[in-house]
């Protein structure tokens, strides 16, 4: 997973720049032992006994009153792109999302990310900001789209109690 997640993190920043924020091992087992206190969906993909990729969802935001929203993070491992890897770890997130009472799941692509943006429309997210200029790589200013699904009822009900 951290080989995946520092790929990743790497991938968008040139060699050069400083502090990429690439986890250490325990980061990573600091950030999973935090995802089950709390109870969020998290998920890992395995092919032939290899982590081929994961998924998770955090807070969207830490105040009450955003209890219901997530917002979710997939890693597919390089060699494994485009062979389903993504697909089955975004449907599973969602469903897992949805079964622990979160309404609305929101997410954040880079713009020039043409694959990413396609399955999160494939799987009903829909485009409701554009974030322009938000980070800086490869000596030029990107921009960050901000997609959301509703999950479960959505907003057509008044909220239970989240199911963790």
């Amino acid at each position: 997973m951290l080989a995946i997640y520092r790929r990743h993190v790497r991938r968008g920043v040139e060699d050069s720049a400083a502090g990429t924020g690439a986890p250490e091992p325990d980061d990573l087992k600091q950030r999973r032992k935090n995802l089950r206190n709390h109870r969020l969906p998290h998920l890992v993909a395995t092919f032939r006994g290899e982590v081929v990729g994961y998924a998770y969802v955090v807070q969207f935001r830490k105040r009450p009153a955003y209890r219901f929203a997530v917002k979710h993070s997939i890693y597919v491992h390089h060699e494994h792109l485009g062979r389903g890897v993504g697909r089955l770890l975004m449907q599973a997130l969602i469903d897992a999302s949805a079964a622990a009472g979160y309404r609305q799941m929101i997410g954040y692509i880079d713009a020039d990310n043409t694959a990413s943006l396609g399955i999160h429309e494939r799987f009903g997210f829909v485009r409701v900001g554009l974030l322009p200029g938000v980070a800086y790589r490869y000596g030029r200013w990107s921009d960050t789209v901000m997609v959301q699904r509703s999950l479960g009822p959505g907003t057509s009900e008044a909220p239970a109690t989240l199911g963790r």
